[in-house]
């Protein structure tokens, strides 16, 4: 979703990130914050946000294709979208991640547990931040 701060709204999906992709330093940290969401984008709750979202997105999809012959990929879709100023009204995106690790789902295959983020453009909405644990990654 572009340059922004990340956030999970689970605890559970924070120390996975952490220990999937903080292999090399061997360590990471979990922080906790209180967000203000009354002007972020929910995609994940909210159909008529989530229509707007999908429409948006598609719509640059669909317009890239014509003009270079290639499926948009997303990094550059978010550089269009940050360059034409397209998420300039709203303080952050709720959306959902999906899992790419099946050790984690209980039933193969079934991606029945959302894992949502959310990114905030806006570092105001960010009411109290503060660490929460230190963890090191399993060998």
């Amino acid at each position: 979703m572009g340059v922004g701060y990340y956030f999970w709204d689970d605890q559970e999906d924070a120390i996975r990130w952490g220990n999937d992709f903080k292999k090399r330093t061997g360590k990471f940290d979990v922080y906790e914050a209180a967000i203000d969401c009354s002007n972020v984008l929910d995609t994940v709750f909210n159909e008529n946000e989530y229509r707007f979202w999908l429409k948006q997105i598609e719509r640059v999809g669909k317009n890239w294709l014509v003009k270079t012959g290639k499926k948009i990929d997303l990094k550059q879709m978010n550089n269009y979208f940050r360059d034409r100023g397209v998420w300039k009204g709203v303080d952050g995106i709720l959306f959902q991640d999906l899992p790419t690790n099946q050790d984690y789902l209980l039933v193969i295959g079934f991606y029945y547990r959302k894992k949502l983020q959310l990114v905030v453009y806006n570092n105001q909405i960010i009411l109290s931040f503060s660490h929460y644990q230190n963890y090191e990654c399993p060998q």
